[in-house]
């Protein structure tokens, strides 16, 4: 760990066997503290992530009625473009909307699967025609989808569970990756993102350097989230929070409007749609009512598009 007030922690300590405990230890203070930490040892090519965020590029690039094919309003099932000024993340400023755009993408899905019309949230991904863009993002999926439930075995320790006690209501979740593009500007007034927290168990954030993040602890002043070459930014979400029974924090973050475009990559860790979000064992008299994942992810969701995206 760092002497900053977001720890840094090196995630192979704890596969590698040499220092499982140490780590559990310092994920838990962070889970507790600020409920952020920065990963490294993750391993995840860099080749990948620079491949995705070039991809990423290149689709923030087309035009704006070729991206509006692809609008998140008309798509659906929380997948597609998300254009600037269609969201606001800070519900005490319903004015305020949010200087960004932003493309998702979920699980993907045969067109015969029978969960798109069993589940709720389940949809075919819009692809846009950007060459490699659809296998470049499915791999990046996939190893940040694979990072985020490994790192609930430690999740789980630190919570008195068995090891591997969430694999079964993340292995096949309602996340969301979602690729972001934040216009620079010297005195712009506004805001990148504003205050919010996240809906879902974790976040796997991958960000281009750019500064801009920021995170209020409980009693705290904002402070920025420090720039580490290579590392995942992992913040706990509202839905673990309520898992946990307020035992981890939920921490309120946004983003500055940078100097220069800043580019990033949210890997939305949301539990199965049917997974039974309650007190976990252990965690004392339930706070909250029992509530499945889609259900809380519906509730969420609701509140935060200007215009209200169908399910």
């Amino acid at each position: 760990m760092t002497d900053t007030q977001i720890p840094v922690l090196d995630w192979s300590r704890f596969t590698s066997g040499t220092d499982r405990e140490g780590f559990v230890a310092d994920l838990s203070k962070a889970c507790r503290d600020t409920g952020f930490f920065l990963v490294t040892g993750h391993g995840i090519p860099q080749s990948l992530i620079d491949k995705t965020l070039s991809k990423a590029d290149e689709f923030f690039a087309l035009p704006t009625d070729e991206k509006s094919k692809l609008d998140i309003r008309t798509v659906g099932n929380n997948r597609g473009w998300s254009g600037p000024g269609t969201e606001n993340l800070d519900d005490s400023k319903p004015d305020q909307v949010d200087r960004k755009e932003a493309f998702n993408t979920g699980l993907e899905f045969e067109p015969d699967d029978p969960r798109l019309t069993t589940q709720p949230f389940r949809g075919m991904n819009a692809w846009p025609d950007v060459p490699g863009f659809r296998e470049t993002v499915m791999t990046y999926f996939d190893a940040v989808h694979n990072l985020g439930v490994e790192l609930h075995r430690a999740i789980a320790l630190d919570l008195g569970l068995p090891e591997h006690y969430f694999a079964p209501f993340l292995n096949e979740p309602l996340a969301t990756l979602r690729m972001l593009r934040y216009p620079g500007g010297d005195g712009v007034e506004g805001i990148g993102a504003g205050e919010h927290t996240d809906y879902g168990s974790i976040t796997v954030l991958y960000s281009d350097g750019e500064p801009g993040l920021q995170v209020r602890p409980r009693g705290k002043d904002w402070i920025d989230v420090p720039l580490v070459p290579g590392a995942f930014i992992i913040n706990i979400a509202d839905c673990l929070m309520r898992w946990t029974n307020d035992i981890y924090v939920s921490t309120p973050h946004r983003v500055k409007i940078p100097k220069q475009a800043r580019r990033s990559i949210a890997f939305f860790l949301d539990p199965n749609p049917d997974a039974l979000i309650e007190a976990l064992p252990g965690t004392g008299a339930a706070k909250y009512p029992p509530v499945t994942g889609a259900e809380y992810l519906k509730m969420r969701l609701d509140a935060t598009y200007a215009e209200k995206i169908t399910a």
